[in-house]
């Protein structure tokens, strides 16, 4: 099956840019409800997933100098990241978005010139997976 039935095109995918504030990943994760969001570089190419943790940990281990309040003073490019989550190319089969969707709760997409081209999620790929086992009657199982 064609990855692309499954794409989130980017236009309605929530992203950041490299350039952006710590503060700024913050609030759009918060204002969207994600743990994780693909950042983009100013070419449009996949940079990486930026998650929750990687936040967390990294004022944590900033010892006081990165706050909430003070977050807009610090980039996410100087921010590192603890997984390094691989994108697929558009022309992948499911094996590679499925092999992916095990440690990630998204897959970027990109196109053939490595473009971020939006995001196949994971609820989808289970639901597609759900299709190939078999059900059995509710009745039978009770008996």
């Amino acid at each position: 099956m064609n990855i692309a039935f499954f794409l989130l095109p980017k236009h309605e995918v929530a992203f950041v840019t490299l350039d952006a504030t710590l503060r700024q990943v913050i609030e759009r994760m918060e204002h969207h409800q994600y743990t994780a969001i693909p950042i983009i570089d100013k070419e449009g190419q996949y940079a990486g997933t930026v998650t929750e943790g990687d936040l967390l940990w990294h004022m944590k281990r900033s010892e006081g100098r990165i706050t909430f309040e003070n977050a807009s003073r610090f980039m996410l490019k100087e921010l590192p990241l603890r997984m390094n989550n691989k994108p697929v190319s558009i022309e992948s089969d499911m094996a590679d978005l499925i092999n992916l969707s095990k440690m990630q709760n998204f897959v970027p997409v990109v196109d053939d010139r490595g473009r971020f081209i939006g995001i196949v999620r994971r609820s989808q790929i289970i639901e597609y997976c759900a299709g190939f086992v078999p059900r059995q009657n509710v009745e039978s199982q009770s008996t």
